[in-house]
């Protein structure tokens, strides 16, 4: 299996959590050994908005915020890429291509984000579509995608099964914004419908979760 996996922010950086990182890792390191290629797209959670905010305060332009995310990303990127050890990549790439090419190699693969207008989420995208990945994982704050925000409304109800084409329009926000924070961003669910690349939305702060939903057991939102 070709996989690609997106790793929130808000689950590991949000503030950083050392174990679960180290949970990541592992969990890496075993489905690759199991003979899967792998890669990991990671966010740098409430870090990343901290200094959105810092860089906002101080007049810069809403590029120069979003370069200065990207940084926070690729840092917390580099530190799960240095607990792979020898089958990780010890770089962090900074193109989609360098990224596939690493994968074809068979290293696994962290990435953070690539430049600024673009989440980490269309990063997994576009990877997943450059690798032709069998299935993008995406580990979040979430037990999956909801009617609605379950943290406004606890009468929200966890979709269990949705079409590419029903989760164009099914979040807020349609275009990219700095320090965009919602399920799926906007450019990332046009190139899953486009691509029709399966994705399976699950709660990030159980590792094994992952293996659940490569293994086809029911968990978290299918989306094909």
């Amino acid at each position: 299996m070709r996989l690609v996996l997106r790793i929130g922010g808000s689950v590991v950086a949000s503030p950083f959590n050392s174990a679960l990182m180290n949970g990541y890792a592992k969990l890496l390191l075993t489905i690759s050994w199991q003979g899967h290629f792998v890669a990991a797209v990671v966010g740098g959670g409430s870090l990343s908005r901290d200094v959105i905010q810092v860089a906002k305060a101080m007049g810069l332009s809403e590029p120069q915020q979003d370069e200065a995310a990207i940084s926070v990303s690729r840092l917390v990127a580099q530190l799960l890429a240095f607990k792979l050890g020898r089958k990780g990549l010890k770089i962090v790439p900074v193109s989609v291509v360098d990224a596939a090419q690493s994968v074809e190699k068979g290293k696994i693969v962290v990435m953070g984000g690539l430049k600024s207008g673009m989440t980490t989420d269309t990063v997994a995208a576009l990877l997943a579509d450059r690798v032709k990945a069998d299935l993008l994982i995406k580990a979040t704050n979430v037990d999956g995608i909801f009617t609605q925000d379950p943290k406004r409304n606890k009468h929200a109800k966890k979709i269990d099964e949705m079409s590419f084409d029903d989760l164009v329009g099914f979040f807020e926000k349609d275009k990219h914004e700095v320090g965009i924070h919602q399920v799926i961003d906007p450019e990332a669910v046009r190139i899953l419908q486009k691509k029709r690349i399966k994705t399976i939305v699950i709660n990030g702060f159980k590792p094994e979760n992952v293996m659940l939903a490569i293994k086809g057991k029911k968990i978290g939102t299918l989306i094909s």
